[in-house]
């Protein structure tokens, strides 16, 4: 198949990408395929695993790179048609022009299949972002940040509408000033957005399900936001997700999505996951434990289930143990120690490729077997105190107490497992230590 992309040289005017292969049109039987994904942020680093005894360094330094090499294999074996990457290909400006020579690489193995590949900037590759550029290859197309551009693919009847991000921080509405549909084609938008808002994610060019049905596409080829979601089926709006999980919040498979247009234009989704280290949760309520052996047993369980939906792949797993138990003190008072257990019935699980990413403790003793050894006036002041110092060092200061002179004083082997300035690991902390006390205040009755 033959391929000659032409890039845009007045905005306004469509682009016309022609193909040359044998067989019938979409108005005929012809049957074709596409890959929508987003948010590949090629080299970001894997947040908070290095610094831990253990994690598996390869896999958390290439694993972007890995999951990009993954969606170009998929796109050649699934002999697609084009390729849609709906922003946030890179993670802000390269450290170095590796970062770029790999995309180039990828892409290039992508014209060598004669697929094209068409993208938008996203925020954290915006034009004011990037001051480093290499000469793109010639079957890719970057939609123009100044103003939204359509690219038609008349052997496929498709028409791509899409705009790049001009600055990190969008606030309006960018889909308002897309093209009205062309009639007779597949009309598909790539829009970088949080859409109605979206939980962790920075509320950028925002728009609303109802404003992009109005616009009469037929698939919204959306970014930005790292969880898979559905919004719409009549037309489709799709969120992919990330390719590759960056940290504990990012849990589950992650990839892309595999659409088939059939010969009357309908579309049918197919995800495909591409991610190389997955993280993952696993969450087990002790109440019902009896003993430390009967918590060890538990989690055992829950990773071997969560090693066989993995299959092959690294598995970056962060425990929880909650419920209410009376196990709760010697739990926490014993914490190092079940932390060294449960990675060992890890490491046995996973033979090697399940890593413990961190171990909390959320449990507490059971109210109907506690009696104050402390006035109940006392335990909520202390409660409210605890309560108040989440918000932060500011908070922690306010009472004297300065984190980050006591992280100067620590070993160096203890620094690679404190983040003064890294709000969930205060946070831990924080919950930690309150649980620690409140069960010094506690008792359970017997001992009372």
């Amino acid at each position: 198949m033959g391929l000659n992309v032409g890039i845009p040289v007045l905005a306004g005017m469509a682009t016309r990408i022609r193909f040359s292969f044998s067989g019938p049109t979409v108005s005929g039987e012809f049957m074709f395929k596409f890959i929508h994904a987003a948010d590949i942020h090629l080299d970001s680093p894997l947040k908070g695993l290095e610094r831990y005894e253990g994690a598996p360094v390869a896999e958390i330094r290439n694993a972007a790179r890995r999951a990009l090499e993954n969606l170009v294999r998929l796109a050649i074996d699934e002999e697609v048609k084009f390729v849609l990457i709906s922003g946030d290909l890179y993670d802000g400006d390269w450290r170095d022009f590796q970062t770029g020579f790999f995309f180039i690489k990828q892409a290039s193995r992508l014209r060598e299949a004669g697929i094209p590949l068409f993208l938008i900037a996203g925020n954290h590759d915006a034009a004011n972002k990037m001051t480093r550029s290499l000469r793109l290859p010639e079957n890719v197309h970057l939609f123009p940040a100044t103003t939204s551009d359509t690219v038609v693919i008349d052997e496929l009847e498709v028409a791509l509408h899409g705009q790049s991000f001009q600055q990190a921080a969008v606030t309006e509405d960018l889909s308002k000033q897309y093209p009205a549909a062309r009639s007779g084609y597949l009309n598909i938008g790539l829009l970088h957005t949080s859409c109605t808002g979206r939980e962790g994610h920075e509320p950028y060019a925002p728009c609303t399900i109802e404003g992009l049905t109005a616009k009469g596409y037929d698939y919204w080829a959306l970014g930005h936001v790292h969880t898979r979601e559905v919004l719409c089926e009549s037309p489709y709006i799709v969120f992919p997700g990330n390719i590759q999980g960056r940290h504990a919040r990012e849990t589950g498979a992650k990839g892309c999505y595999l659409v088939t247009v059939d010969a009357s234009r309908s579309l049918t989704l197919d995800f495909r996951p591409l991610d190389v280290l997955r993280w993952e949760v696993a969450a087990v309520d002790v109440s019902s434990t009896e003993g430390t052996a009967d918590v060890l047993d538990l989690f055992g369980d829950s990773f071997e289930k969560l090693m066989r939906e993995a299959g092959d792949l690294a598995l970056a797993v962060r425990v929880e143990l909650t419920g209410q138990t009376d196990l709760h003190q010697k739990l926490h008072s014993e914490r190092n120690q079940l932390i060294r257990e449960i990675q060992a019935r890890g490491i046995d699980a996973g033979g090697g490729n399940l890593w413990i990413e961190k171990v909390k403790l959320r449990t507490s003793l059971p109210a109907r077997s506690t009696t104050l050894v402390v006035p109940e006036g006392a335990v909520g002041e202390i409660r409210k105190l605890f309560e108040s110092v989440r918000g932060g060092n500011d908070k922690l200061l306010e009472y004297g107490f300065d984190f980050e002179d006591v992280f100067r004083k620590l070993p160096e082997e203890l620094k690679q497992l404190c983040s003064p300035d890294d709000p969930e690991w205060l946070e831990s902390v924080v919950t930690d230590a309150e649980s620690l006390l409140m069960g010094k205040l506690y008792q359970a009755e017997e001992d009372v």
